[in-house]
């Protein structure tokens, strides 16, 4: 079985359009979503409708989901003192998404476990620890050891940071982030996504990079209408800092 594992959208439609007809091409039969779908990006709104319609996705929540969902002053007091712009993009989306949307998003399972093929599978945004807690490259072995640790799952997902990478740990566990679709934190920002494939409990993963129209995006979010949009929209050209 062939799947497409995908995490942190964050409202980029032509990122998410031209993986979607990768993932096709590649003949994906099942796509997992490991969460962050509308804040701080172009299109918030189209990207959740395009999510919430299709019925071959598994989708998990992601700590700017839950942000979104549990959405009011104590969440933009903790996003003002430390990330300002997105203070004022989760306040712009909120309008763009009424309660339906919070609901969906309210209602998504923080993590999962699944049995794929004969091999366990565990789905995080972040860690199995927290959901916006960063696996990132070059991390010491032993601290991702530390990350995982009470999980017995062959394989584990995540994405949060934006960074695709990997890891074996001595406990024969795999530990891949998955990267970003719509905020790449790559040196080329590509849309960065996972294909695996299953086969009587072994998988064989890759990461694919999938160049989209990201001067598009730029110019749509740079007319979003709060303070900072600017700067949201320089980073889908030039990746930088991934909060600000």
């Amino acid at each position: 079985m062939r799947v497409a594992v995908l995490s942190d959208i964050h409202a980029n439609v032509q990122a998410l359009e031209a993986v979607m007809t990768d993932v096709v091409e590649q003949g994906c039969e099942h796509v997992f979503c490991l969460g962050d779908l509308a804040l701080a990006g172009p299109q918030p709104k189209e990207v959740m409708d395009y999510v919430m319609e299709q019925d071959t996705w598994t989708v998990i929540q992601g700590n700017t989901d839950k942000m979104i969902a549990n959405f009011g002053p104590e969440v933009v007091d903790f996003l003002d003192a430390q990330y300002p712009v997105m203070a004022n993009a989760i306040e712009s989306d909120v309008e763009l998404l009424d309660e339906s949307y919070r609901a969906y998003l309210n209602n998504l399972p923080p993590q999962l476990s699944q049995e794929i093929e004969g091999c366990s599978v565990l789905f995080v945004h972040g860690s199995p620890r927290a959901n916006n807690e960063d696996i990132l490259p070059n991390m010491p072995l032993e601290t991702i050891e530390e990350i995982i640790e009470g999980t017995t799952e062959k394989l584990i997902l995540c994405g949060h940071t934006h960074i695709p990478c990997g890891y074996q740990t001595n406990t024969g566990q795999t530990v891949v982030n998955v990267g970003s679709i719509g905020r790449p934190m790559t040196e080329e920002p590509k849309a960065c996504y996972c294909i695996i494939d299953f086969n009587e409990g072994s998988f064989e993963l890759r990461h694919r990079f999938v160049p989209y129209d990201n001067h598009l995006a730029a110019r749509l979010m740079s007319k979003r209408d709060f303070e900072g949009a600017d700067r949201l929209a320089d980073l889908l050209l030039t990746p930088g800092q991934r909060h600000i």
